[in-house]
């Protein structure tokens, strides 16, 4: 692997979405792109929202170079173009509001486009399934990948971290699993273009990732999951997420049992109690944060042949952050002082 050329391209994506956040910011309050808070929201002052539109350009340009001329190039212009349609919607959605179901078609057909462009002899779900189910299987889960990220990206820093932590993760598995070095350097300018967007969006957060950053992350976070489950490292796969996982499918099933409307914005995520009890975004992320680094290992650890004890250790550590977020925290700031 060209160490050197890696380092390269994570400063470049690392400064363009810095810069390139900083440069949005300015253009989108010029134009009073707001997102103004209402009673299901974790913010108080009106807050400029678009910053993906940096973050997503910065990644998919180091995603491009460093595979252009290579065997992944035809791959990496595939996401990348359903990435980019993802992020034309969801601006849409940013400034107009799209209705769920324009939502979801619009991800399904990028979702789809990806899957029939890159077929592969390796099923997903190590042979589990027959072919056609395999795929469909996939398509799903990505589907719901991409709309619990999104779900997710409700305080300051919490998906500018989440992405950061996933990034180092799928690139130190690939790395670790042998994988083609283009895999490696895609989880690294996720890595770098979230570290050059928290810089903004960190507590209290002077810009937003809006739709437009959190559903094309998504999609990418996601891609690169399918690939290493694909690669027969599942389990690694599943450890790096499980807390985003966790949180977002026990909140929708305990709503929907309520009979609510599932795709409507709210405040019970496990993150958004803790914030609702007093503790600050900062707090709730760094909690986060910890516990990711931890996931970050027994995915590492899982792709060495540690499978069983790893799964174990990550349901661990993420059921006792539920608890903690949920009910267990003691808040260290009074409830008016917080977000």
């Amino acid at each position: 692997m060209n160490w050197t050329l890696f380092a390269f391209v994570v400063v470049i994506v690392f400064m363009a979405s810095f810069v390139g956040t900083g440069l949005i910011l300015r253009l989108l309050k010029s134009q009073a792109i707001l997102d103004h808070p209402n009673e299901r929201s974790s913010h108080v002052t009106p807050t400029p929202k678009g910053g993906g539109i940096a973050v997503v350009a910065a990644v998919l340009t180091g995603w491009v170079g460093i595979s252009w001329d290579t065997p992944a190039a035809a791959i990496s212009l595939s996401v990348a173009a359903a990435a980019l349609a993802l992020a034309a919607l969801s601006w849409l959605d940013d400034l107009k509001g799209l209705s769920p179901l324009w939502r979801l078609l619009g991800q399904g057909a990028a979702v789809a486009f990806v899957l029939a462009s890159t077929p592969s002899v390796n099923p997903f779900f190590g042979g589990l399934l027959p072919g056609a189910l395999d795929g469909l299987a996939a398509g799903l889960l990505w589907l719901w990948f991409i709309n619990l990220f999104n779900f997710m990206d409700g305080i300051d820093g919490l998906a500018g971290v989440e992405t950061a932590a996933l990034g180092l993760g799928i690139a130190l598995v690939a790395a670790v699993a042998g994988m083609s070095p283009a895999f490696v350097i895609y989880g690294l300018a996720l890595l770098a273009g979230a570290l050059g967007f928290l810089w903004w969006n960190w507590h209290p957060a002077r810009i937003f990732l809006g739709d437009v950053g959190s559903v094309p992350l998504g999609f990418l976070i996601g891609w690169l999951l399918l690939v290493l489950a694909k690669n027969g490292h599942w389990q690694a796969a599943l450890i790096l997420p499980l807390y985003f996982l966790a949180d977002t499918t026990i909140t929708l099933v305990r709503r929907a049992l309520r009979g609510e409307k599932v795709w409507r914005a709210h405040r019970e995520h496990f993150y958004q109690q803790a914030v609702k009890r007093g503790l600050t975004h900062s707090q709730v992320v760094l909690h986060i944060l910890w516990v990711d680094i931890i996931l970050v290992m027994l995915a590492v650890a899982a792709a060495n042949g540690w499978a069983a004890e790893a799964l174990a250790g990550a349901l661990f550590i993420v059921m006792w952050l539920l608890f903690y977020l949920g009910s267990g925290g003691r808040p260290q700031s009074t409830p008016g002082g917080g977000p």
